[in-house]
C-alpha cells in the first residue's frame, strides 16, 4: 500500500510582483503576457537532498492553474548549475487545469533542483497551488510529530510573537505535539501584550517552564529532557527565541525526517532579520585539524538572493553535506536522544555542533534542509568573540575537542589558541585574555564539573571582566578624552592599508618585543586613536599605547590601554598553561570522552534540574532560595 507526502508550494519567486497578486499563502495572480518562475529557495524542490538521504525515488509535481493559454515548463539543473528543460505544457480553454509531472530523483547524486516557470498568455493567469508528493510505503504513511523546544532570557515580545507565529499555522497543528518554551530570565512572557493571543491560539500545545539561567544548552536540554520523558513526540525541535518562523519549514523538517534512510538531524537554514534576502547560513562544518567550524567548501556566506537569484547561483546546486546544524532550528529524532543523550552542559556556545558530531560518530547524519529555514539575527554583527562570551567560545571548543579531535594531541588546537592570545595580548584586550586562561583552567578541572558551574558561571565572568577598561562599553564618544598623540606618526608609517604579507610577518614578530617598553605618557590622558570596529586588527591596534575602538554591533566603544607589567603577567601564564595542554592531552581527552555518557544523561540533567522541579516532576516557580538566576 502506497500513500503520499507532500511539500505544498509557498509564495515566494524571487521576481517583482505587486503584492495585490499574492492571494494567499498558496496562489498567485499573474497578469497577461507576465512571467514568472517558481525556481526560488522556499519554491523549488531540493530534489539531489532527498535523493541522498531519504526513501524516495521520484517526485510527483501537481499544479493547479486557471486561466487559458498559459505555458508552464518545468526545469532540472545539475550540480554544477546548469539547466535543462524537462516538459512544457500549455493550459487549454477550461478555466482551470490540472498538471502532473512524474519527475525522477536519479540524475540527482550530487546535486540539482526541480522547479517550473509559468507564462501567462493573452489572459490572466492564477497559480492556484502546487504540490510536491511522493508515493511511500505504508510503514511511512503517516507523519510524525514535533516537540518544539525553545529557551528565552529577556525577550518576552520576540518569543510571544513567535508563538503567534506557531499558533497562527493551522496547517502546523497536526504536526505539534507539545511547543515547551524554557523561560529563563526576568522579564516574563506572560507579561507581554502579544502573549494572552499566542497562548490563546495553541491552548493546551503551549508548556512553560520556567528555571534558573542555565543558558542556551541548559534550556534546550531542559526540552529535550521533557520530550524523552514523555515519549509522545517523533521529534524535538531546537529553535531559538529570537527568530522569525516560516511554519512550513517545520512541516518539511518533520516530512524529510519521517522519510529519511536511518534517523537523520534536519536542521534549518539562517535568513538575516535585517535584511530578509540574504542568506546567512548554508550549511557547516568541522575542520578536523583546527577544530573549528566554517561554512562547507564551496558555500558562500551572506548571500542575497534579492541580486543573484537560485538559478543564477551555480554554487547552491551542488548538495552541501555538514556535519552539524545550528540550535536556531534543528529537528532531532527522539530516538537519537535516547541513545546518544542530550546536551551537553556548556551554557552556550559548542553545543549544538559537539551534539552533531557525537551523533555523525554514532551513525545519525545531519542535514541542513533547503526550504526550512528562519530569520534570526547574523553572527557577524554580534561581538561574542571579545565579550564574556569569550569564555565560554574558549571552554567548549577545548571540551568538544577532547572529546572528538581524531588526533592525538588535538591537530592544531594548542597551537591556534597560542596563537590568538598573544593576537588579544597585543591588541590590550586583556580582558578577553584572561576569561579564555580562566577556560582553560576549568577544563582542566575535569568534566565534572561543569554541571555545577551552569548556574552562576556567567555571573562570575561578567563580575570578573568589570575591572578591564577594554571591557568597560561607552555608548556616549565624550566619555573618552579626545584624542591626542605624543608625536605625529613618522613619514609613511600611518596604519591605513593592510600590510602586505612581509610587513605582517615583521609585525607579528616584533610586536610581543614592543610590548615590553614604558608606555607614551600621553596615552595615561589621551587615547591616540579611534579604531572602528571593522579595522580593529591587531596589526593596527598594536601599534597604540592606547585606543577608542568601537564594537561591531555599532551601540558602543571602549578603551585599550597598554600594560606591560599585565603584558608579562598575561604572557608568562599564557605559555605555561598551553605547554601544559600540549603535555596533558592524551590524559584529558580520555578522561572527558570516559564522562560523556553520563555527564550528558537525563539523570544528571534531572539532577540539575532539580531546584526548578517538584516532587511530580512539573514545573514550579523557582524556590527562593534556589540558584540564582545570572543575566546576560
Amino acid at each position: 500500500n502506497l500513500n503520499s507526502a507532500q511539500m505544498r508550494q509557498s509564495v515566494s519567486t524571487g521576481a517583482t510582483i505587486h503584492p495585490d497578486q499574492i492571494l494567499d499563502r498558496e496562489a498567485l495572480a499573474l497578469q497577461a503576457e507576465q512571467r514568472i518562475s517558481f525556481g526560488s529557495y522556499f519554491n523549488a524542490f531540493p530534489a539531489s537532498y532527498w535523493r541522498r538521504y531519504t526513501i524516495v525515488t521520484d517526485v510527483t509535481l501537481t499544479l493547479a492553474v486557471e486561466g487559458a493559454g498559459a505555458t508552464v515548463t518545468v526545469y532540472r539543473s545539475m550540480a554544477n548549475g546548469r539547466s535543462q528543460r524537462v516538459e512544457t505544457v500549455t493550459t487549454g480553454e477550461d478555466t482551470a487545469s490540472t498538471f502532473t509531472f512524474e519527475l525522477p530523483l536519479k540524475p540527482f547524486v550530487d546535486g540539482g533542483w526541480y522547479w517550473y516557470d509559468v507564462v501567462a498568455g493573452d489572459n490572466d493567469v492564477v497559480v492556484r497551488s502546487a504540490q510536491w508528493t511522493a508515493q511511500v510505503p505504508e510503514d511511512r504513511s503517516q507523519h510524525g510529530t514535533v516537540d518544539v523546544c525553545i529557551t528565552t532570557m529577556n525577550r518576552p515580545d520576540f518569543v510571544s510573537k513567535l508563538l503567534g507565529q506557531l499558533a497562527d499555522a493551522p496547517e502546523l497543528r497536526p504536526y505539534l505535539d507539545e511547543v515547551l518554551v524554557m523561560e529563563q530570565g526576568t522579564q516574563k512572557m506572560r507579561d507581554s501584550e502579544f502573549f494572552p493571543a499566542a497562548a490563546e491560539g495553541l491552548g493546551d500545545t503551549l508548556r512553560v517552564i520556567e528555571q534558573g539561567n542555565l543558558g542556551g544548552s541548559g534550556g534546550y536540554a531542559r526540552g529535550q529532557l521533557e520530550s524523552v520523558r514523555k515519549g509522545t513526540a517523533t521529534y524535538a525541535m531546537m529553535m531559538d527565541d529570537d527568530v522569525i518562523c516560516e511554519p512550513e519549514g517545520i512541516i518539511r523538517s518533520v516530512t524529510f525526517g519521517d522519510l529519511a534512510r536511518r534517523p537523520t538531524i534536519v536542521g534549518g537554514h539562517m535568513f538575516s532579520i535585517y535584511a530578509r534576502t540574504r542568506l546567512h547560513s548554508f550549511g557547516e562544518i568541522i575542520t578536523p585539524w583546527r577544530f573549528w567550524w566554517l561554512s562547507a567548501p564551496g558555500v558562500f556566506q551572506d548571500w542575497d538572493f534579492s541580486a543573484r537569484n537560485l538559478r543564477s547561483t551555480r554554487w547552491l546546486h551542488k548538495r552541501i553535506d555538514v556535519d552539524f546544524n545550528g540550535w536556531f532550528m534543528c529537528l532531532i529524532p527522539r530516538q537519537v536522544l535516547e541513545e546518544i543523550g542530550l546536551s551537553l552542559p556548556l551554557f552556550l556556545k559548542w553545543d549544538d555542533s559537539e551534539f552533531g558530531l557525537r551523533a555523525k560518530e554514532a551513525g545519525y547524519p545531519t542535514v541542513s534542509l533547503p526550504g526550512a529555514a528562519v530569520w534570526h539575527i547574523p553572527w557577524t554583527d554580534k561581538n561574542d568573540a571579545l565579550d564574556w562570551q569569550a569564555y565560554f567560545h574558549q571552554r567548549n571548543r577545548f571540551v568538544a575537542a577532547l572529546l572528538h579531535s581524531a588526533y592525538e594531541r588535538g591537530g592544531r588546537m594548542v597551537r591556534e589558541s597560542l596563537n590568538h592570545q598573544i593576537a588579544h595580548l597585543v591588541s590590550m584586550q586583556y580582558s578577553t585574555v584572561e576569561l579564555r586562561l580562566m577556560a582553560m583552567e576549568d577544563v582542566l578541572a575535569g568534566p565534572h564539573g561543569l554541571h555545577g558551574m551552569l548556574p552562576g558561571k556567567l555571573a562570575e565572568v561578567n563580575a570578573f571582566r568589570k575591572q578591564f577598561t577594554d571591557a568597560q562599553l561607552q555608548v556616549d564618544p565624550d566619555t573618552f578624552p579626545a584624542v591626542r598623540r605624543h608625536k605625529p606618526p613618522r613619514k609613511g608609517k600611518d596604519d591605513s592599508g593592510v600590510p602586505g604579507r612581509v610587513s605582517l610577518l615583521v609585525r607579528a614578530a616584533t610586536m610581543p618585543l614592543r610590548q615590553l617598553r614604558p608606555v607614551r605618557p600621553t596615552s595615561r590622558s589621551h587615547p591616540e586613536a579611534e579604531i572602528p570596529a571593522m579595522d580593529a586588527k591587531w596589526y593596527r591596534i598594536a601599534r597604540y599605547d592606547s585606543a577608542v575602538v568601537s564594537m561591531p554591533d555599532g551601540s558602543s566603544a571602549a578603551l585599550y590601554e597598554r600594560d606591560p607589567e599585565k603584558f608579562r603577567d598575561l604572557m608568562k601564564r599564557t605559555a605555561e598553561i598551553h605547554a601544559r595542554f600540549q603535555r596533558e592531552w592524551p590524559r584529558l581527552a580520555a578522561e572527558y570522552r570516559a564522562a560523556l555518557g553520563e555527564i550528558t544523561s537525563p539523570e544528571a540533567w534531572e539532577k540539575t534540574f532539580a531546584p526548578w522541579t517538584d516532587s511530580a516532576d512539573r514545573p514550579v516557580e523557582p524556590a527562593a532560595d534556589g540558584p540564582a538566576s545570572a543575566t546576560e
